[in-house]
């Protein structure tokens, strides 16, 4: 969260010009429990523990609560490092997710639960049953958030670094993502009906597989695609019901996303409307303007610490910064590698680090801006800030103009993050008839508004390419 050159005056100026196209559109929400993330203010006294399940408890009962549609959970494969050492300035580790949301599946009725899992380190039928179970347990509340990983560094964990490049890691998690729809396709309808037997024989994807999960209320798990590139929105909008993106806090950059994403899904044979568009974005509200201004900037600097700014810093010059000022300039010198692996995550995998380091001494430069400033200013968009009212109000423009379906929340606090926007923008946005109020089924799909599954198998455009990515 920071803050941006688009003033609250000038953003709305500009936003007013875009026409409503969904006058009767309702706001959604989802809530993304980032788990390993500076975003959250782990030192902060009211949080809690990124493991407990006490946490996750918390949150996803609050945004029941709340009507939410989904509880969406990342995932991590490999401890984060710093030039060799853990990087252990936040907090350290989080427990498997599907395990997580069986779990929370127990002790919730409605909300869906979004599981990220890979496709590149993951078997597809090992994970296809794992995923279905969920989905059986939880009464058809499950979904997967299909990501492919984009680092040899985490590879090497499991005994495959440099395994598949950025293409080909693309081309598998279509044949894992066909090879599962086809396996959750199998189980019969009837009382009559036998288990079909799954051969799929691509060249990334060869198993045969009788199938032992039983198919849920609402079919199968929903697909969730978080990939942001060319290939990875072709993949969503082929492939996907919902795509998770960063294009949601700026009305024209998620207006322009949303018209990609819908453009990309029409050209691959699906009516413009089968992909939703759930952005991340944050909320901070206060009783006054004034008051939810003051409150932003102080969640902007809890969340980029001094010790923080130094290592995001750090990680782009590929040095230790601890002697720098980090309210003092950036380095003199140019970082030290031309390119940065996958140590520091997938947001900084592949960064050209001279290209940014000449961008951000630009930036500081014309502004005036510390290290410390710099950080919180590139940091991304701050999401919506402003009272309960007008929060409210910005994001009914955001989902009437077609800009999005809804929202994945990050909340910058564990457990009680959620709770303003529960208590005060819900009951704004159920007042402006833009919010349910209450769960109109049971699954998640039906929560979301998605078509009922078809089975694919071999049927249909999107079956007939699935069946041809496995090779059947």
């Amino acid at each position: 969260m920071t803050t941006t050159d688009r003033t609250p005056d000038r953003a709305a100026d500009a936003d007013a010009a875009h026409p409503i196209t969904r006058p009767d559109a309702q706001v959604h929400f989802g809530v993304f429990f980032q788990g390993v993330n500076h975003t959250t203010i782990w030192s902060d006294p009211e949080s809690g523990s990124q493991t407990d399940f006490a946490s996750f408890e918390r949150v996803a009962r609050t945004a029941e609560r709340g009507l939410f549609d989904a509880f969406f959970l990342g995932e991590g494969l490999r401890l984060r490092e710093s030039r060799g050492r853990l990087h252990d300035l936040d907090v350290v580790g989080r427990p498997d997710a599907i395990t997580q949301l069986a779990a929370l599946a127990a002790v919730t009725e409605r909300i869906g639960l979004v599981a990220t899992q890979n496709t590149t380190y993951n078997d597809p039928v090992d994970l296809a049953r794992r995923l279905a179970s969920l989905d059986v347990l939880s009464g058809g509340r499950a979904a997967w958030n299909v990501v492919t990983t984009d680092n040899a560094w985490t590879g090497e964990n499991f005994r495959r670094g440099g395994y598949l490049d950025h293409a080909r890691r693309y081309d598998r998690a279509e044949q894992v993502l066909a090879t599962a729809r086809r396996i959750w396709d199998a189980w019969p309808q009837g009382p009559d009906g036998r288990v079909a037997r799954v051969e799929a024989h691509g060249d990334l994807v060869d198993v045969t597989i009788d199938p032992t999960t039983p198919r849920s209320p609402q079919g199968h798990p929903v697909i969730f695609q978080a990939g942001d590139s060319p290939q990875g929105r072709d993949f969503a909008a082929r492939s996907a019901d919902v795509i998770f993106s960063r294009h949601g806090s700026v009305l024209a950059d998620a207006l322009e996303f949303a018209a990609d994403i819908r453009a990309r899904a029409v050209a691959a044979g699906r009516p413009e409307d089968d992909v939703k568009v759930f952005p991340g974005t944050a909320i901070v509200v206060g009783d006054t303007p004034a008051e939810a201004e003051e409150k932003a900037r102080w969640v902007a600097r809890q969340q980029v610490t001094p010790a923080t700014a130094l290592h995001v810093v750090g990680t782009i010059w590929g040095e230790d910064l601890d002697g720098y000022d980090p309210d003092g300039p950036l380095p003199a010198h140019d970082p030290a590698v031309a390119e940065l692996g996958g140590e520091g995550g997938s947001s900084t995998t592949g960064a050209r680090t001279h290209e940014v380091a000449a961008r951000w001494r630009a930036l500081a430069e014309a502004e005036g801006l510390s290290i410390r400033d710099l950080v919180i200013r590139v940091s991304g968009e701050r999401g919506f800030v402003g009272t309960p009212s007008a929060v409210a109000d910005r994001l009914v423009q955001f989902v009437r103009t077609g800009a999005v379906d809804g929202f994945n929340l990050s909340p910058w606090l564990v457990p009680s993050g959620l709770d303003d926007v529960v208590d005060r923008v819900v009951p704004e946005l159920q007042e402006r008839g833009a919010y349910r109020t209450a769960y109109a089924g049971t699954t998640l799909r039906e929560h979301l508004g998605l078509r009922a599954v078809a089975r694919r198998a071999g049927t249909g455009a999107a079956g007939a390419r699935e069946a041809a990515l496995a090779r059947v």
